[in-house]
């Protein structure tokens, strides 16, 4: 079970009906409608314009901050070689940007 405090109104959501490995979009969705009670397109757009908004900004290479949970930062690595396993020839494997996430500490506390 969480809880989020938004400006006063307390949101408890349970995710015990779950019954897969991954929580999925559909799934966080579905649990908008089924426990805030959202409608089911509201709950759907809820999701969608959230990730859409975390996208955009990682994209801009702006980091994410999620209180509580942890930060996604973008990150270059530059060229750097290396060697094609198959064949074992060396090449140069392109600079490129990459998303890392390190959890936050009350993220690390509550799993551990």
């Amino acid at each position: 079970m969480v809880s989020y405090d938004c400006n006063n109104l307390v949101m408890e959501l349970s995710f015990d009906s779950i019954d897969t490995p991954a929580l999925t979009k559909a799934q966080l969705a579905k649990l908008l409608f089924e426990q805030i009670g959202l409608n089911k397109r509201e709950a759907k757009d809820f999701i969608d314009v959230f990730f859409d908004l975390m996208v955009e900004e990682l994209v801009e290479g702006r980091d994410v901050k999620v209180s509580g949970f942890g930060n996604f930062e973008v990150r270059s690595k530059g060229a750097r070689p290396g060697r094609n396993p198959k064949t074992g020839q060396d090449v140069t494997i392109p600079p490129r940007r990459v998303i890392t996430f390190k959890a936050s500490g009350q993220l690390k506390e509550k799993i551990n």
